[in-house]
């Protein structure tokens, strides 16, 4: 069974954290939202707040097939602060595994050279933090081991991608049909 580890900061885009967990649980993903804020219970950026299943500190991702960063702000901000994510973040790079961010949250990857060369994607107004990148316009895009996507009207899209790369195109499609997105 795939893994992922979606992370979560105070300040994170509550629909584009939880599209993400939704649609890969769907697809049978096992997904764990992991706080970077020391306490589980996280505060969204439209202050809705969510028990975390996990706490930084107390688990390791290492094993994880696919690393998430939702957008949002301060959430955004946030995530990019924390040692502990940004040395995993490194890691995950440098080994080729999955790394995927939506909305502000590219930004990170873009500010620390990792989306250097590549095509990706973010929210209007990040794309000067995509230095040496090929911004394109798209809801999100793969290049290489990396998926980005534009905000939080295309957390679907975004998810389905996701589903698609870590499970296959087939079961994105049957995910697709059954929520009804166009």
């Amino acid at each position: 069974m795939k893994y992922v580890c979606v992370f979560l900061a105070d300040g994170f885009e509550e629909i584009e954290a939880l599209t993400v967990v939704d649609v890969l649980r769907r697809a049978g993903v096992r997904v764990d939202t992991v706080s970077i804020s020391g306490d589980e219970l996280v505060q969204g950026a439209h202050w809705i707040g969510v028990k975390a299943d996990k706490v930084f500190e107390e688990v390791s991702c290492t094993k994880a097939d696919m690393l998430v960063l939702p957008g949002g702000m301060p959430g955004t901000k946030n995530l990019q602060k924390h040692k502990g994510l940004g040395e995993l973040l490194r890691t995950y790079d440098k080994e080729e595994k999955w790394l995927a961010a939506i909305c502000a949250a590219p930004s990170i990857l873009g500010e620390m050279g990792i989306l250097n060369g590549r095509k990706a994607c973010c929210y209007p107004s990040f794309e000067e933090k995509l230095q040496g990148v090929e911004v394109v316009f798209e809801p999100a895009v793969a290049d290489g081991h990396i998926i980005t996507g534009r905000g939080m009207g295309t957390a679907i899209p975004f998810a389905l991608k996701l589903v698609e790369v870590l499970v296959g195109a087939e079961k994105a499609e049957q995910i697709r049909e059954s929520i009804l997105f166009e």
